[in-house]
């Protein structure tokens, strides 16, 4: 028995992959985003079962990350989307990887190691983090010459997607008007484009029309049903939780009126309660700043405050009035129990964050338990 763990729905996530197709245009693809452990979901198993269900494109954020699926024996394109050092072009090349041209002088490197490997060259459009600038076709179209690049990508990325203000979609809008001025500039230098990609998750919900043309749409945390259900997007598809956060009481405690729970008891009983102790803490992701009342968790279907501060291995929940509450009862902190129910989004705002980040510090040392087959 777990002290605690991750529990994985194979169901929803093939769900949530048929939802997303069925918004796709003709000829586009999802390329699922796997990074960072598939955002918590555990990269290996996630990509198996994407595996059985036919997705064919991955990306990761760096080459060991891609090393590790294909040792798995993942199939299919994986792009690396980040810096991977030059010297390791050999092993860009023996594990079959798609290494991403961040800046030209990066290009120029990874040629000069005179090992043919593929690449995707992206394109800085107005996020200004990596890419050669749109505005710089000379370097591009360089790119395409290199004798040891086998460029078979061209990609960019939406720094405002989310955002469904006027300011936010007219630069959505720069950004892809820039991205195709410079497609048309390589076509007229004889350039033959290579498979395009421009969306992540909110930009295949925000701007779906920006799918036409491309090969990809890069899919991450829709794919994983941890947008928000009142997230203001223009597409609403049915996206189901993949993933549940759970652990079990293991002790429980009386504290008299006036005891403190916990370190600097941050937590003062206020009436003589029952406490219960929760083998999970920030050790394992669960974020400090919950503490203090600000989470809470499902036991037996009801709602819990967590009690005191979050520890680095346990932490501690005030269970005062649930008397039917148990030694070995499973605590539900990312999931559904009945009716109730506690979302990654939910609990990210609560602790201060975003989904994304809360569901990329899940720690390494949760067993991943993969619920049904697909």
């Amino acid at each position: 028995m777990e002290r605690s763990w991750i529990e994985i729905s194979a169901r929803n996530l093939r769900h949530n992959v048929e939802a997303l197709r069925a918004i796709l245009p003709p000829g586009c693809e999802l390329m699922a985003v796997v990074k960072a452990q598939a955002y918590g979901h555990g990269a290996s198993g996630v990509s198996r079962l994407l595996s059985q269900i036919g997705v064919r494109a991955f990306a990761v954020a760096t080459i060991d990350e891609g090393i590790a699926l294909r040792k798995e024996g993942i199939c299919g394109a994986i792009l690396i989307l980040g810096y991977t050092d030059v010297c390791r072009a050999g092993d860009l090349q023996a594990y079959d990887l798609i290494q991403t041209v961040i800046d030209f002088p990066y290009a120029k490197a990874l040629n000069g190691q005179k090992i043919a490997v593929k690449v995707h060259i992206k394109i800085d459009t107005g996020m200004h983090r990596l890419g050669i600038p749109a505005s710089d076709m000379r370097a591009v179209e360089e790119g395409f010459s290199m004798q040891y690049l086998n460029v078979c990508g061209l990609y960019t990325h939406l720094s405002c997607a989310e955002n469904r203000q006027a300011e936010g979609i007219a630069f959505t809008k720069k950004q892809a008007d820039r991205f195709y001025d410079l497609l048309g500039g390589l076509r007229e230098r004889g350039i033959t484009i290579p498979k395009l990609h421009i969306q992540s998750s909110f930009g295949l919900l925000n701007f779906p029309q920006l799918a036409h043309g491309c090969a990809y749409v890069r899919v991450g945390i829709a794919l994983y049903g941890a947008v928000a259900s009142n997230a203001d997007t223009v597409l609403k598809p049915d996206l189901r939780p993949v993933l549940s956060l759970k652990s079990r009481v293991v002790l429980i405690r009386t504290v008299a009126k006036g005891e403190g729970v916990g370190y600097d008891r941050q937590f003062v009983a206020g009436r003589d309660s029952r406490i219960a102790v929760i083998p999970i803490g920030y050790g394992d992701g669960v974020p400090r700043s919950l503490s203090g009342g600000n989470g809470r968790v499902l036991i037996r279907q009801k709602t819990a405050p967590i009690a005191g501060r979050v520890c680095m291995d346990q932490m501690m929940v005030d269970i005062t009035g649930m008397e039917d509450v148990a030694v070995g009862d499973v605590v539900t902190l990312i999931g559904a129990q009945g009716e109730n129910a506690l979302s990654a989004t939910d609990v990210a705002q609560a602790a201060g964050s975003i989904a994304n980040e809360l569901l990329c510090r899940m720690g390494a040392r949760l067993p991943i338990v993969i619920k049904e087959t697909i």
